[in-house]
């Protein structure tokens, strides 16, 4: 069975990561113009990461290269049974791609995104046979987490939604069935809880990392909500945000400052080596930009 995968990001490259290692011939396809080659040495770093660690052994790691190919060509998703789709959060770029899509592929192809922000419907909307199409959030990074929300639109065919929920389970994955609610579960609970962390830093209620050693302390999170906000990419954090807040009229989704200036000065958290944190300089230290008109943050206190 071949799977294709439109995003060369990190979600789209951690899907296809794991669905080659469960032995499945993966299409990556990139969405925009530009070389290739530097999403498939990501893969083979991770993967070669996790022989490192004892987790997979060379012979596992080749063949599952072996079965990844890499592409900016969307007729190559021809032969795919489902194709899932991993690009910017835009619902104007997803209903462009997905009608382009439609035109590439085999009729009883499942095709889904993997957005949890945008309303399903609007993107099946360009679709001739929206009956094939939901939605598969992953969450990040891919290999590691086991959820995979599923999503549905009132036209999805059920047999549509089983060949999704036995492709995840294939992946060593648990399916968890979400209404089709802007948000679903996670983000819908996740994304106040990380605007709440960078108010209360906004505030100086005390400095990034007092506030995220005591959630980790306090209630037993693996990560703070600002260092996760920084792995997640604060431009993905913002994009959800305003999106949410469109969808669902709830301040609570309404980005704060903070985060607004941070993603338009380009600190989008590791993936730019800046975000709340500094990631250029070691030991870790917080972003001495936040507040430049009133002093740098130190490492003690914010003011």
């Amino acid at each position: 069975m071949t799977i294709g995968i439109i995003g060369m990001g990190g979600m789209g490259r951690g899907i296809a990561e794991v669905a080659a290692l469960a032995g499945f011939d993966v299409v990556l396809t990139k969405a925009t113009p530009g070389a290739v080659d530097t999403a498939k040495r990501s893969i083979a770093s991770s993967l070669d990461r996790q022989v490192k660690k004892g987790k997979l052994t060379p012979e596992l790691v080749d063949a599952a290269l072996s079965r990844l190919v890499l592409t900016n060509d969307l007729d190559m998703l021809h032969p795919c049974r489902m194709v899932i789709e991993s690009i910017v959060e835009d619902l104007d770029a997803k209903r462009l791609l997905f009608a382009e899509v439609e035109k590439c592929v085999s009729p009883a192809t499942v095709l889904a995104s993997n957005t949890s922000s945008l309303p399903l419907a609007a993107i099946a909307e360009p679709l001739r046979a929206p009956n094939r199409f939901l939605g598969l959030h992953f969450f990040s990074p891919v290999p590691a987490m086991k959820l995979v929300e599923v999503a549905t639109t009132q036209k999805t065919y059920p047999s549509a939604v089983e060949e999704a929920q036995r492709f995840v389970e294939a992946l060593g994955k648990t399916p968890v069935m979400v209404g089709e609610t802007a948000g679903y579960i996670v983000n819908r609970l996740l994304v106040p809880y990380l605007l709440d962390g960078i108010r209360a830093l906004e505030a100086r209620i005390a400095p990034a990392h007092g506030i995220d050693t005591a959630m980790r302390l306090g209630c037993g999170h693996p990560m703070g909500p600002l260092a996760l906000a920084d792995a997640i990419g604060l431009d993905v954090v913002y994009a959800m945000a305003k999106s949410m807040h469109r969808e669902l009229a709830d301040r609570r989704y309404s980005p704060p400052a903070l985060l607004r200036r941070l993603v338009l000065n380009g600190h989008l958290g590791k993936k730019t080596k800046v975000g709340i944190y500094d990631y250029s300089v070691e030991p870790l230290c917080e972003n001495t930009e936040l507040w430049p008109s009133t002093g740098s943050l130190d490492a003690n206190h914010a003011d």
